[in-house]
């Protein structure tokens, strides 16, 4: 079925934000893991591995759409320096795709293609539950302190 134009170049824009989210969350999580925080490391892996479901839906739905995929390109990762760094630049990734996918729902409907639609709403929920974690994560070390935060995310005394 041959899709729009102008909405095969939005989902092939919205690939590249999840090929590169996979590859920015894969780094920090084993960061995270290079550095003991075990928990973080698997919670973050987690939304890698939920990017790479996004990924590999909208891939999918550009083929049915009778597109090309676009797999080889990749926006510039943004690397943490450190927990809170991660976090932060995280959460920033994800305000962004809310946005992204909010303003393509909108040109989905614009077109009349309800399919893409509700392949972008499962998505965008997901995104903003990624968003939810970040937020929770920074109050948490805004409330209980940075060396409390980081002193639970590890699985327990090195042996």
């Amino acid at each position: 079925m041959k899709g729009n134009e102008k909405l095969l170049k939005v989902l092939n824009q919205l690939l590249a934000d999840e090929l590169t989210a996979i590859n920015q969350y894969m780094v920090h999580s084993e960061m995270c893991d290079n550095w003991g925080y075990e928990k973080l490391h698997k919670a973050i892996e987690k939304q890698a591995l939920d990017e790479m479901h996004h990924a590999e839906w909208l891939i999918r739905r550009i083929l049915f759409l009778d597109g090309m995929p676009e797999v080889s390109k990749l926006n510039p990762m943004k690397i943490g320096k450190n927990v809170q760094d991660i976090i932060g630049k995280d959460q920033n990734a994800e305000v962004d795709a809310v946005k992204a996918y909010n303003s393509a729902i909108a040109l989905a409907h614009e077109v009349a293609d309800q399919a893409t639609v509700d392949l972008l709403i499962k998505i965008l929920n997901m995104e903003e539950g990624h968003v939810d974690w970040a937020e929770s994560q920074r109050t948490q070390i805004e409330q209980m302190g940075l060396e409390t935060y980081l002193s639970k995310q590890t699985e327990g005394a090195a042996s």
